[in-house]
């Protein structure tokens, strides 16, 4: 016997893959395993020990609310290192790098990359 679908059911499979991407999201950001890495002039040019911060920060971010996770997906947040701001960024590419990923929680075809970037560069 059929059991008739529910509307809970594409809600249940949202919230699932929302809880992979941002796991996969999380452990490529505390790690930089996983995708590429990377840095616009203005984080590339910092002092050393403000490079290192700046990267540190952005490994250790953990301040996700409604207004920079509005997905659940732990791909966007703001960091300040020296009396500057920056901002980082996970965008999913497929594997090509050619577009955007089929599947976001899918590591087979996905490319993450993390942009790291001074915020008076955007």
């Amino acid at each position: 016997m059929a059991y008739p679908h529910t509307h809970a059911e594409p809600a249940l499979a949202a919230a699932a893959s929302a809880a992979t991407v941002r796991a996969l999201n999380d452990t490529f950001r505390r790690t930089f395993v996983g995708g590429q890495v990377v840095e616009t002039p203005g984080a590339v040019d910092l002092r050393e020990a403000d490079r290192i911060a700046l990267l540190l920060a952005v490994r250790r971010f953990d301040r996700f609310d409604a207004d920079n996770n509005p997905h659940s997906e732990h791909d966007f947040g703001t960091v300040e290192v020296g009396g500057q701001r920056f901002f980082w960024k996970i965008d999913c590419y497929d594997s090509a790098m050619l577009g955007h990923s089929p599947d976001l929680a899918d590591s087979s075809v996905t490319t993450r990359v993390l942009t790291i970037m001074c915020a008076d560069e955007c």
